[in-house]
């Protein structure tokens, strides 16, 4: 460490892999509407937002029914899970994924990044890898 850094403790880290491997089971791939609000009210913030490469999403109802689009979208079996552990720090967490049917051909690949703030969700990037050639 060179003499102009320095470091600061502050609030404790949040749990990013907990956390993030929680939006990918409880809202990503929860089929029940009630059951993905109850999560997203303990996950997110009242008024997250969602950056998608398509479009912007604002508050829980919207994402929520992202969530419920996409799974009615690719069938009953469809689901994401996390590749690896998410990393953060600093109140900014990433989780490697992939998606598609259970037991079948992963489908997509990406990464959630999202910025957290006292425990919860404020803001999250879908980001999608290219399809493989």
């Amino acid at each position: 460490m060179s003499e102009t850094t320095s470091t600061t403790r502050g609030a404790a880290e949040p749990d990013y892999d907990k956390l993030l491997r929680a939006n990918l089971e409880r809202v990503f791939n929860e089929r029940d509407a009630d059951k993905r609000a109850t999560a997203l009210a303990e996950l997110f913030v009242e008024e997250p937002v969602m950056y998608e490469p398509t479009e912007v999403v604002h508050g829980r109802q919207a994402i929520s029914t992202v969530a419920g689009n996409l799974l009615d979208q690719f069938g009953p079996t469809f689901r994401f899970t996390p590749v690896g552990r998410a990393v953060g720090h600093h109140g900014l967490g990433s989780l490697t994924w992939q998606a598609g049917p259970e037991g079948g051909p992963v489908a997509v690949t990406g990464t959630d990044v999202a910025e957290i703030m006292d425990g919860r969700i404020v803001r999250l990037w879908v980001l999608l890898n290219p399809p493989a050639a």
